[in-house]
């Protein structure tokens, strides 16, 4: 049988080839340069459709003759943000005002479902996604005055069911999250916020990889914070239970000791803060090579000798350095691409450096990045932490160039 399909594969031109269990498909020189004839007719095609698309966008031409030959195009490439614009500008002078309001509704509604079998196959491409944004601003009031609204309910409930379509087929699509946020904040009709609390539920818990559902977690927790629709407190405790599921069932994943972070701030709750080092040493003692768990010891440690230095003794604060500098010398083994990092950690908690007041003569780097030493961006940042070092001490150090989190530079030499 394998010999009739390889026989009957080599007459059309092409063999199979078995590699790793997967059926490929290779091509002879005569079948090749078939497809390469018909590849350069289909580019020339679409070269003729594009310059003769852009040749009546630059006459201003609003034809509805105009309007079907974005349609091709777009079909060809969705990726051709020019030819969306143009499309929009067609619709909103030469189609709009001389259609009724069911009219502009159904073209709309047309537009919407020619983006929806665009996404299916480009889920990553803004210019669909902002189309669709476009076509849901401009939906009309109707189709009764009594109730105005009543399109634009069904099409943002419509969009936030697609939305939802999408997720599950990608739920770490950071575009369809994105536009979630979107939808939410634009339906006429807003949906309770403690439904979407249990919407990120879902999706973390089916995946606690899911950054982008913690991302909205983070946000909507926030707002109801912010409303005192939520106690705080209570709530930030379930958070941390949570997490700490999260934590114990994949350690090695990241999405979850960023968000970890996100709950524990600043730094300033003394017990809580000590409570979640307790917690994370417990893993690591099942876990000692987790790199997040090492990592993120020692950065709530930083945390506790920057915020709660007052509370400590000197034997705390020595046993908190001492642990730091082993903590980050076996960070040296588990994540050796960020060896020097480490090493510039463990220099800036070293005695020389972890000073409580600044000598003379010295440069403080710390508030630079200590202010900004977000989850998010502690990972980019090398020489972070206290920074004491004399001017010709510094001198002497390669150090290169440090930017803090908006790229603003904050030393360089040379030696």
């Amino acid at each position: 049988m394998r010999t009739n399909t390889r026989d009957e594969a080599r007459r059309a031109g092409r063999w199979l080839e078995t590699m790793h269990g997967v059926k490929r498909v290779r091509y002879s020189r005569e079948a090749l340069e078939a497809k390469k004839q018909r590849e350069q007719a289909k580019l020339k095609e679409y070269l003729a459709l594009t310059e003769n698309v852009l040749q009546k966008k630059k006459c201003s031409d609003w034809s509805k003759d105009a309007f079907d030959l974005t349609t091709r195009i777009l079909h060809i490439n969705p990726e051709f943000y020019t030819i969306w614009n143009y499309r929009r500008n067609i619709l909103v002078n030469g189609i709009f005002p001389s259609s009724s309001a069911a009219e502009i509704n159904d073209l709309l509604s047309t537009d919407l479902s020619l983006t929806t079998a665009h996404l299916k196959q480009h889920p990553k491409v803004y210019w669909i996604w902002n189309h669709r944004r476009w076509c849901l601003a401009n939906v009309p009031d109707g189709p009764t005055d009594d109730d105005p609204d009543s399109w634009r309910k069904a099409d943002w409930n419509k969009e936030l069911y697609v939305v939802e379509k999408m997720l599950d087929a990608d739920a770490r699509n950071f575009h369809a999250w994105n536009y979630r946020r979107h939808v939410l904040s634009s339906m006429p009709v807003k949906r309770p916020e403690q439904t979407e609390l249990a919407y990120t539920t879902r999706k973390i818990e089916a995946n606690f990889s899911n950054f982008s559902a913690w991302h909205q977690r983070s946000k909507v927790l926030m707002s109801l914070w912010d409303a005192g629709k939520l106690d705080r407190w209570h709530s930030m405790e379930e958070e941390f239970e949570l997490v700490k599921n999260a934590m114990y069932t994949d350690p090695g994943d990241q999405s979850v000791w960023i968000y970890h972070r996100w709950l524990i701030g600043n730094g300033d709750d003394y017990e809580v803060l000590c409570r979640e080092i307790a917690a994370i040493q417990e893993l690591m003692d099942e876990q000692p090579d987790s790199k997040w768990c090492v990592e993120s010891l020692v950065f709530y440690k930083r945390l506790l000798l920057r915020n709660h230095l007052q509370r400590m003794s000197e034997s705390e604060r020595t046993t908190i350095l001492d642990s730091c500098s082993a903590l980050l010398k076996s960070l040296q083994s588990i994540d050796p691409n960020r060896r020097q990092r480490y090493v510039d950690l463990a220099f800036a908690l070293s005695p020389q450096n972890n000073q409580l007041s600044i000598p003379s003569g010295c440069v403080d780097h710390s508030h630079h990045v200590l202010e900004t030493d977000a989850p998010g961006e502690a990972r980019y940042l090398t020489l972070i932490g206290r920074i004491l070092s004399p001017i010709n001490e510094m001198r002497h150090r390669r150090i290169g160039t440090l930017r803090d989190a908006v790229g603003n530079i904050l030393t360089s030499s040379a030696t």
